[in-house]
This record gives structure tokens, sequence and C-alpha cells, in this order.
């Protein structure tokens, strides 16, 4: 059993898709990142970076005590090699994965997090900062498109590598992005969108938060975290 500490955020999808994907047992525990509940002592023990997601393998496989994660990609690392899939075998088709996870961990989720908060979320728009950020992502957009020109996935096969990048495409508007300029990214957002793994998944998070709003009260929370004294 897998404990999910999770909230529908892009980085909690990750971990869903891939739990519907496996059919893996799992419960989410919510955490609701908007009132604060991140920073909480007990989820505080399990993640000390007070961000969603995290889990604890209530059994892992070297048969111990129960061991917990975070870091989204970590997590997918972490259960990919757990259920031995969606992670190769060859050493150049995993790092092939690997390399592409690392991609939306350090450029397009980071770059794409920007392009939301200063695009909706500041107290005041700040042109430069906008602008900055929907060109990188209109730059990430078309480094997508052109890799998927020759193959069906990101890398080959469907991997942790689409179910990492997926849910940062899914708020493309948002982002002011039209997949309609990316033909070859929009066809490989729509497969992924009509896997029935990723409809539950996404169906998972209607139950968790059916009114994803960001409050001004929410907003001093997410985005006015300093160092714990």
């Amino acid at each position: 059993m897998i404990d999910l500490y999770y909230w529908t955020t892009p980085n909690g999808h990750k971990i869903t898709i891939f739990l519907e994907e496996t059919g893996l047992p799992y419960r989410i525990i919510p955490i609701n990142i908007a009132t604060g509940e991140q920073f909480s002592d007990q989820f505080l023990r399990i993640c000390p970076n007070h961000k969603i997601p995290a889990i604890v393998d209530q059994a892992p496989g070297d048969g111990k005590e129960p061991l917990a994660l975070f870091e989204s990609g970590a997590i997918l690392l972490y259960l990919a090699e757990k259920c031995a899939k969606f992670l190769p075998d060859d050493a150049r088709k995993r790092s092939q994965v690997v390399q592409w996870l690392m991609w939306q961990m350090a450029g397009l989720g980071p770059m794409l997090g920007q392009n939301h908060h200063f695009s909706h979320y500041a107290p005041e728009p700040i042109p430069y900062a906008i602008d900055r950020y929907v060109k990188e992502t209109d730059r990430l957009y078309g480094i997508l498109d052109d890799l998927l020109a020759d193959r069906q996935y990101v890398a080959g096969d469907y991997s942790i590598a689409d179910m990492a990048i997926y849910p940062w495409i899914v708020p493309h508007r948002k982002q002011g992005q039209d997949l309609d300029d990316s033909p070859n990214l929009k066809r490989w957002y729509q497969q992924i969108a009509e896997r029935p793994a990723v409809i539950r998944a996404y169906a998972k998070g209607e139950q968790v938060n059916s009114n994803p709003t960001v409050s001004e009260q929410s907003k001093a929370i997410l985005f006015g975290q300093q160092r714990r004294r």
C-alpha cells in the first residue's frame, strides 16, 4: 500500500497517473496547500520541503520499515523501479527516459510555474516577467513539438517521462499557449488525455478538490513562505 500525500497540482497528478496506470494499491491523503496543511509537523516528518507530493511505501521491497519519499521525479523513479514498469532496463532507453524526466523537473516545471505565477497570481502585473516566462514556455513547447515529430512518446515508449510532462501541458491555455501551433505536441497530448488511467487520475483529483481556486488568503500561504524559525 502506498500512502500518497496529494493535492491537485501538476506534480500531484503525476503520481496518481502512475498509480492508476500500474494498479498499485494506494490511498490518497489530501494536503490542502491553500490552507497551509503542508506546514504541519506531521507532514514535515515526511517532506522537509513542505511540498506535495510525498509518499510512504508501507511495504517497501527490502521488507523493512515504511519508506517515505518526496519530490515527484524521485517518487516516479522509485515507483517505476518497484513495479518494473514504465522505465526500461536497457541502459540507452533508460537514459532517454531519465533525461527527459530531469528536463521536466529542472526546466519545464519551474519555468511554467513562473509563467503561472506572474501571469495569474502576482499582486501586480510585471510585463517583463510575464513576457519572459510566456516566451520561455513557448520555447519549451517547441522542443517537445520537435522531439515528437518522429516518435509516439517522449522517450519512444510510454514512460514516466510522459507522466511527468503531461500534467504541465494540461493548463496550456493558462500559459498563453495554443496547441494548434505545436501539432506533434497536440497529437501526443490528446493521446495521453484519452488513456483510461489518466482519466481516472484526474477524476480522483476532482473528488479531492472540485473547486481549485486561489484566494488572497491562500496566495499569502502559497507565495509568502520563509524559513521556519
